[in-house]
């Protein structure tokens, strides 16, 4: 596919302009492109199921459009013609479009337990638990723990086999550890091996094991501790023989917040001006489906714990406040919100508005006036923010969203833990090009309308 990418729309492109040697420049384009690849390493399983996927594409073909500059200068040519750099972009699109493709397909036999490696977890009995839970939350990578190796005399709890316990104290002979957990690892045939540092499994210690294991031919994965970190804010670097593992902090200020809160108001303007018709004839369908005011206003909390007023389309009666705390034995959420499926306070014209996030269009008015983003954590309310903990009030450190990563995973379906690590995870590793990515993703989650209720 590569190769017919480059080759022929290169060929039709020099021989429509009249170029000397069509085919030998179309057939270096053919030859240069999977060369590229095969050097970066696109071609590998690690890289076919790398959401990251896109920008090494991108990246690979601007190497080509260089290396295709270069082979006409060496060999005496004009510079390159437009139609020519025009011919090009099919090598982009097509190669974006089957790694995305390629993705899709590995994510659902990953769902369906497919495509999956098996692991050998060797740490700590509590980091063991802490691996297993942590990858049994989501389905979207590659690995399964199928064994533990726990290091010391603490109890695992995860339900994993336990097939071999190294003692806490490093062992006076390093091919200790190394035949313990080499006789593991092929008697549950595991693919690699995760090694979680620790008081009792030091760097010394994970040195020599990592040398066994490597010499038995098993891969090794090192775990540094830390999670829900983007892998563009992570460089390994290197000094005195240490290995450093640098997190760049997230994007919170600066240039990049700048930008953020202009496409923000920018696209919050030319919404409300296309949806201008719809707004109207919602506002009607409110003020004739049950009396009482359009809109509801609600107290919110923004960034830093500043209240804002947020607006909304009216979706239950009146005097729906008042009737809440009659309702709190029947809350369906296991965190600080509160979630009804059959709210008996909310009116007809409102569950057609809450199954669609119709309900919500108002609240682009403020994002225009800066109390919101189009993408961000979830506005809270102050009740629910008195009983935040320490790790919960991070998610007020950014403008709260008119959608986010909760939005397009479920809504009011998930767990109030769930909800929280979306947040988080958001708020520590947003970038534009994520933002994009979830606003797509959201017409999608509206139109299916699960879990808005």
């Amino acid at each position: 596919m590569d190769v017919l990418a480059a080759g022929l729309p290169i060929a039709a492109a020099f021989v429509e302009v009249h170029e000397p040697h069509p085919l030998r420049l179309a057939a270096a384009s053919a030859l240069l492109w999977p060369l590229i690849g095969v050097f970066s390493k696109r071609y590998t399983p690690l890289a076919w199921g790398d959401r990251g996927g896109l920008r090494a594409v991108i990246r690979d073909w601007l190497v080509l459009v260089g290396a295709l500059a270069t082979v006409r200068v060496v060999c005496g040519l004009d510079s390159v013609p437009a139609e020519a750099f025009t011919a090009l972009i099919p090598a982009l699109v097509l190669t974006a479009v089957c790694q995305k493709s390629i993705h899709r397909h590995l994510l659902a036999a990953r769902r369906n337990a497919r495509a999956l490696r098996h692991v050998l977890v060797v740490g700590e009995a509590p980091t063991v638990d802490a691996v297993v839970e942590q990858l049994a939350q989501r389905t979207d990578h590659e690995y399964v723990v199928v064994g533990a190796c726990p290091v010391g005399d603490g109890e695992m709890r995860s339900g994993v086999p336990e097939y071999v316990r190294l003692p806490g104290e490093a062992p006076e002979s390093p091919e200790t550890d190394a035949l313990a957990v080499l006789t593991a690892a092929d008697e549950i045939a595991a693919d690699l091996v995760f090694v979680a540092p620790g008081r009792l499994m030091s760097g010394e210690r994970m040195r020599r094991l990592s040398w066994a294991l490597h010499d038995g031919g098993r891969s090794l994965m090192v775990l540094p501790g830390i999670t829900d970190v983007a892998r563009r804010r992570i460089r390994l670097t290197s000094a005195a023989g240490l290995t450093l593992l640098h997190i760049a902090p997230p994007l919170q200020r600066g240039s990049h917040t700048v930008a953020k809160s202009a496409l923000d108001r920018a696209g919050a303007l030319a919404l409300i001006l296309f949806f201008s018709p719809l707004l109207v004839l919602l506002a009607l369908a409110v003020r004739l489906g049950s009396p009482g005011p359009v809109l509801y206003r609600q107290t919110r909390v923004g960034r830093h714990g500043k209240t804002f007023a947020m607006w909304k389309f009216r979706t239950m009666v009146v005097d729906a406040d008042r009737l809440k705390s009659g309702l709190e034995a029947q809350n369906e959420n296991d965190g600080h919100m509160f979630k009804m499926r059959r709210d008996p306070r909310v009116t007809p014209v409102g569950r057609i508005l809450r199954r669609y996030s119709l309900d919500e269009l108002p609240q682009l008015f403020n994002i225009l006036f800066g109390h919101m983003s189009l993408v961000g954590p979830r506005p809270p309310l102050p009740e629910e923010v008195l009983k935040y903990n320490g790790v919960e009030m991070r998610r007020l450190s950014i403008k709260p969203g008119l959608t986010g990563l909760w939005q397009v995973s479920g809504r009011s379906d998930l767990s109030w833990r769930e909800t929280v690590a979306l947040d988080l995870r958001y708020v520590d590793n947003w970038s534009l090009a994520g933002d994009m990515n979830v606003m797509a993703r959201t017409l999608r989650a509206v139109l299916d309308g699960q879990g808005a209720y």
